[in-house]
């Protein structure tokens, strides 16, 4: 079943075919289905909205008949009912196997996303909201003219993002990665064609918005004359990031591109009731 929602968006259904640990605190969950064919992604960073059932729940409710009007629709039902919705970053794209991937943070049972995926099933169904034709305003990364090396600070929430990136990118392209995780289990490969070093940075006992990235680039070489600057992750972090690079590295903000994928402290729901708020 499918549904457009707007010209350039829609919804995917989709059952999960595999799972697989990916490091210490990644999830791979692959999807499939006809609909994923047709599954406009952009490769890199490409965002995507996921609707999960709750448990007891045979698929995720989502208001489809409502047209463009859904979302007022979903909001309006009772929480413990309406779909649980969830952005997720596409790790990789096989459309011509009608597949794709995402990889889930797992946190135990402390959100209703970590427990879905941590007891994710072959056949179990979702949604997906994302593309329908090619659309880069869903993809954050977008190097400007001129740029001559790339530079991606990110933590564990968006090392999905960092590997999507690296596959992506031209072979050749000087690339610096510093990624964040919480143990060492989870440093792992990053097949890329660019000229990329990656400098893994273990958290340990130390909460995810600390200082720890930050404080590594404040004595780092950073690549190229003109480099640009993807920093994604923890909302304090990156924020923390971006103003060593504009602020003290004097780095054009205009060649810096910065999304805070988790807020310490808030959920995902908080962050989209702020939004709306706003």
């Amino acid at each position: 079943m499918t549904t457009a929602v707007a010209l350039r968006y829609r919804f995917y259904a989709a059952r999960v075919l595999a799972t697989r640990a990916v490091g210490d605190c990644l999830v791979r969950v692959t999807f499939g289905g006809d609909d994923l064919g047709e599954f406009a992604g952009g490769g890199r960073d490409q965002s995507v909205s996921v609707f999960l059932p709750h448990p007891g729940q045979d698929a995720p409710v989502v208001p489809l008949e409502a047209g463009e009007d859904w979302y007022t629709a979903w909001r309006a039902l009772d929480p413990s009912v309406r779909a649980v919705m969830r952005s997720y970053t596409i790790r990789a794209q096989r459309p011509e196997r009608n597949e794709l991937d995402i990889e889930f943070v797992r946190h135990g049972d402390t959100g209703p996303a970590t427990r879905w995926a941590g007891r994710a099933r072959p056949g179990d169904r979702v949604l997906l909201l994302g593309p329908a034709v090619p659309d880069e305003r869903t993809v954050r990364f977008q190097p400007p003219t001129g740029a001559d090396a790339v530079l991606l600070v990110a933590d564990e929430t968006a090392l999905p993002a960092v590997g999507g990136i690296l596959d992506w990118l031209p072979a050749g392209t000087p690339v610096r990665a510093f990624v964040e995780v919480p143990a060492a289990g989870d440093i792992q490969p990053l097949p890329t064609a660019a000229r990329a070093e990656v400098t893994w940075l273990v958290r340990g006992a130390t909460g995810p918005g600390s200082s720890l990235l930050a404080d590594a680039l404040r004595g780092a070489r950073l690549p190229g004359a003109a480099p640009y600057a993807w920093i994604a992750g923890e909302a304090g972090m990156v924020k923390a990031v971006r103003r060593h690079l504009v602020g003290e590295r004097g780095l054009d903000r205009r060649r810096v591109t910065f999304a805070g994928y988790s807020r310490r402290g808030a959920s995902e729901e908080d962050l989209r009731a702020e939004a709306i708020d706003a």
